[in-house]
């Protein structure tokens, strides 16, 4: 009988499947892409909305499907295993194109949102807390680095293909037949090829910390993230305005350009712009806090963010200004998104890495939730512009917040 290969820590000893989650991550990106540039389009020229709130209703039901998951996932990590809940996630995306195929009304489309959320949920999750199994304490801001880039190069790529195929064939028949094709691979790449990361998990722990620790509980790891600990404090509040400003760009974004007299290839452009820079920017970035700390990125990804936000809401639409402020929120994104990862996983034990890093993307994805109705509402009351202004006040505060509160 073969023996089973030895385990081992580090990004050169599991290159082949830190590489093969690399791929599948790009996959779980690219499924969420799909629907950067298409979405909002196909809910007011499909199904007839002219209220934001009704069309930014989709972002609302994906991030607190998303969020309540990557709670649930985040000790159900510990419980099942990481490769379990990863085919579960794809799994559960298979529905998806479907429902928005035949969907008669807008509802159907929130619900396949709904469904997404768990998709996303579950596999990124599982993807982020996988690699940083497989490296070890070393090199972790570089992982997360490549595990995002890989996410939003997927989510940048699908949103920009897909706009421009949304200017010569029905925005709804690109957003199916991509969601579908994705979904297959997806699970099928999973099932066949993923190994589970739990002895890696133990190796760490070994080394690195007391072996008789147990995996905290959900009751334990909930208020130490939310509000116990000044440095998980400093990040899920940091998590949840980034996703805040993230759901407005989702969905706000192309409403606005098109107001403007955007073509659908042009919101194409903008919102590859951003999750591509975004995911680029991440290796460097990731790479980057190892050396000089987490929390000079977090701050300064944060204040530029909200600078290229109130260059947007200045814009009046024009889509030049408004590409150079994508560029601008992909780079304050870049800085901050693995790092914030990092940070928290710098501070807990491995075995509490999963739930703590569950409560963190909690948290961090009811960005997607508060942001889709407070760039919906706002943008009702005070234009594209005035809402957009709000997002990026927010921000800067959020900025500062970080600078105060999390001791690096």
């Amino acid at each position: 009988m073969a023996s089973r290969p030895a385990v081992g820590l580090g990004l050169r000893e599991n290159l082949p499947q830190f590489t093969l989650l690399v791929a599948v991550n790009a996959f779980v990106g690219a499924m969420v892409g799909l629907e950067r540039s298409t979405l909002p389009l196909i809910g007011e020229t499909d199904f007839g909305l002219s209220s934001s709130a009704a069309v930014l209703s989709f972002i609302v039901a994906f991030g607190l499907t998303k969020s309540l998951t990557n709670l649930v996932a985040g000790v159900g990590a510990e419980r099942l295993g990481r490769r379990r809940l990863l085919i579960l996630g794809w799994a559960v995306a298979l529905p998806v194109p479907l429902l928005i195929a035949v969907a008669p009304s807008w509802a159907w489309i929130v619900a396949a949102n709904a469904l997404l959320g768990i998709n996303q949920g579950l596999t990124w999750s599982m993807t982020v807390v996988m690699k940083i199994d497989l490296v070890g304490p070393q090199r972790r801001g570089l992982a997360l680095g490549l595990n995002e880039a890989a996410g939003y190069g997927g989510v940048a790529v699908a949103a920009a293909l897909s706009g421009w195929l949304a200017a010569d064939f029905a925005p709804r028949d690109v957003l199916v037949s991509g969601g579908a094709g994705i979904a297959v691979i997806g699970v099928m790449v999973s099932a066949a090829f993923v190994r589970d990361t739990a002895g890696h998990v133990q190796l760490e722990q070994q080394r690195h910390h007391d072996v008789e620790e147990p995996a905290p509980r959900l009751t334990e790891v909930l208020p130490d993230a939310t509000y116990r600990r000044p440095l998980l404090r400093a990040c899920s509040q940091a998590g949840l305005v980034n996703n805040l400003n993230d759901a407005l760009a989702w969905g706000l974004i192309p409403l606005f350009l098109v107001s403007s007299g955007a073509s659908p290839a042009q919101v194409g452009l903008v919102a590859g712009l951003y999750p591509g820079v975004w995911g680029v920017g991440q290796i460097l970035a990731g790479h980057w806090s190892d050396r000089v700390g987490r929390k000079p990125l977090i701050v300064a990804g944060m204040l530029i963010q909200a600078a290229a936000l109130g260059l947007l809401a200045a814009s009046d639409g024009a889509v030049a200004i408004a590409a150079v402020a994508a560029v601008g929120l992909g780079v304050g994104t870049a800085l901050v998104y693995p790092t914030l990862i990092a940070a928290v996983s710098d501070a807990v034990s491995p075995i509490a890495r999963a739930p703590t890093l569950g409560v963190y993307r909690f948290w961090r994805d009811m960005g997607y939730v508060a942001g889709g109705l407070l760039a919906g509402i706002a943008s009702d009351a005070l234009g594209y512009s005035g809402a957009i202004t709000i997002v990026a006040a927010l921000t800067a505060g959020s900025g500062l917040w970080v600078a105060c509160d999390l001791d690096d």
